[in-house]
């Protein structure tokens, strides 16, 4: 266990083989969550500097702004990390939908107990 790493006050991510830590973002006032991506530390960093949510884009190896085209900003109202620092816990003010679909979050469906999905 590194203790400093998962009870001190010192930001230090513990990014994976290719440089990555989960984030998974949440409307700050509802609590509903909005999307789960990752990010590097170029991502982290821009986000902190920013106060607006940016990603690492796996599919297209590059760092992108939530919103940045679409208008759909994600604004930061805090930052979290989990115990052992591999995941961020984003919490934001979303000005449009999360999901590229263009529904207000990317859990939209439902799992049912036979495997068949639900509209939300």
């Amino acid at each position: 266990m590194d203790e400093i790493r998962e009870t001190g006050l010192k930001l230090d991510p513990k990014w994976d083989e290719r440089g990555l830590i989960q984030a998974v973002a949440s409307d700050a006032v509802s609590g509903e969550l909005l999307m789960v991506a990752h990010m590097n530390a170029e991502a982290l960093e821009k986000t902190l500097a920013t106060g607006e949510a940016h990603y690492w884009s796996r599919s297209r190896a590059e760092v992108w702004h939530k919103g940045g085209t679409s208008g759909n900003v994600q604004r930061i109202a805090g930052v979290r990390i989990d115990c052992d620092q591999d995941a961020v816990w984003l919490l934001v003010h979303p000005a449009g939908p999360a999901c590229h679909t263009g529904e207000a979050s990317c859990f939209y469906r439902r799992v049912e107990a036979d495997g068949d999905l639900t509209r939300l």
